[in-house]
């Protein structure tokens, strides 16, 4: 019987094994951690990596194939935070890439890519994104294409730091409500405003119909 590995740590993308193993058949894993002595008990055809911010190591990706999801049109956009980096450039929709890995991050041959809307706060992309991602992995596991190489302009990302999620910076309303959107999903560091000992914290953005933000505010010390 084949077997599978979903590799991410992010809760959007928990149930994507099981809804795959109904699916498809075959065994489906869940890993949250690379680890080789894992893949050895395993020995899947094919590592599927929905989203992570890790490089893998060569003695991995050259015993096992993986199979990397980046949210951008490559090979514009290789690098790290694609999701916050194409919504700061005005983005508002993109392609999903399904990639061999190779010693380059990012740089791999092209399995399919699949159009993504990039509306809505981040937690609702990453969701969307791990829906088109599933239909993505069950191509590739039915119909087994063969990747090929990336062809245009490469455009490198990079990786956005936790101290440019501070808003004071912004100069119009439309870019203030990206910004907190683009942000808000678990796990990274949400828009903020700093006072002198404490920070607000921003989620949950919506337009008013008088083009006004409405948002959540968490105040918490610094």
């Amino acid at each position: 019987m084949a077997s599978y590995v979903i590799l991410s740590q992010k809760p959007w993308n928990r149930n994507l094994a099981g809804d795959l193993e109904r699916k498809l058949g075959g065994e489906w894993h869940h890993l949250a951690e690379l680890s080789a002595g894992e893949l050895e008990k395993i020995a899947p055809e094919l590592v599927f990596v929905p989203h992570w911010s890790r490089i893998i190591p060569r003695a991995l990706h050259e015993r096992w194939r993986f199979v990397v999801f980046h949210m951008t049109d490559l090979p514009y956009g290789r690098g790290g935070t694609p999701l916050q980096n194409l919504i700061v450039r005005g983005h508002r929709s993109t392609m999903m890439s399904a990639i061999a890995v190779v010693e380059e991050v990012d740089a791999g041959p092209v399995y399919l890519k699949r159009p993504l809307s990039l509306e809505g706060s981040a937690a609702e992309i990453y969701a969307r994104a791990s829906g088109v991602i599933e239909g993505m992995i069950e191509e590739i596991v039915l119909r087994r294409p063969d990747p090929h190489p990336q062809t245009g302009e490469v455009v490198r990302f990079e990786r956005r730091r936790p101290e440019e999620s501070e808003l004071t910076a912004l100069d119009d309303l439309d870019a203030v409500f990206d910004h907190i959107r683009m942000l808000d999903a678990p796990g990274y560091p949400h828009a903020f405003l700093e006072g002198r000992g404490f920070r607000i914290e921003l989620t949950g953005a919506s337009r008013a119909e008088d083009g006004s933000i409405r948002a959540h505010a968490r105040i918490v010390e610094k």
